[in-house]
């Protein structure tokens, strides 16, 4: 299979992009040739489907859970589509330590365009869902320490700030 298609699913809006009649037919190729054909059919129904949304809502419910348990069962069904698998936290953490690894380098980054080192920085203000995961949590806990880090409400407090800005610019 190649990359690529892997890649598509970083972003639920990218799937709907396969969905061109060059693409398709690559997947429909790609089925006559594969050891387990019926995978790839359900790629190409997940696309044909527009059914990217709703997968990326089970994804993110599973990375939800896995940020208060140390296992959860990721579940997606859309019609005939069914798909269960366990996850483990830990298997969670492997697949995203390479975006752990970026958002460290981010915050470096960030701190010495400032001039700022991390000594002189009195909070940090964690907001989006991803500052639920644990192993971003213990990421600027190890930066900052567990006393300078504040947190908001996860999920509006994003799009209050898009809002506060947006009527800032109107004015």
């Amino acid at each position: 299979m190649p990359s690529h298609y892997y890649a598509a699913f970083a972003q639920w809006h990218r799937l709907s992009l396969l969905k061109d009649a060059r693409t398709l037919g690559e997947l429909r190729q790609l089925v006559r040739n594969a050891e387990r054909p019926q995978e790839i059919e359900d790629l190409i129904h997940l696309i044909e489907a527009d059914l990217g949304y709703e997968l990326y809502q089970a994804i993110s419910k599973t990375k939800l859970q896995l940020s208060t348990a140390e296992r959860t069962t990721f579940h997606f069904k859309a019609g005939d589509l069914d798909i269960s698998a366990d996850v483990t936290r830990a298997d969670f953490e492997t697949w995203i330590a390479a975006d752990i690894q970026r958002i460290g380098a981010a915050i470096d980054v960030a701190l010495e365009r400032a001039d700022v080192t991390v000594q002189t920085v009195d909070s940090v203000f964690m907001t989006g869902g991803t500052s639920y995961v644990p192993a971003v949590r213990r990421l600027f806990e190890q930066r900052f320490g567990h006393k300078k880090l504040r947190y908001g409400d996860a999920f509006n407090s994003v799009a209050s700030g898009l809002a506060a800005i947006a009527q800032d610019s109107v004015r």
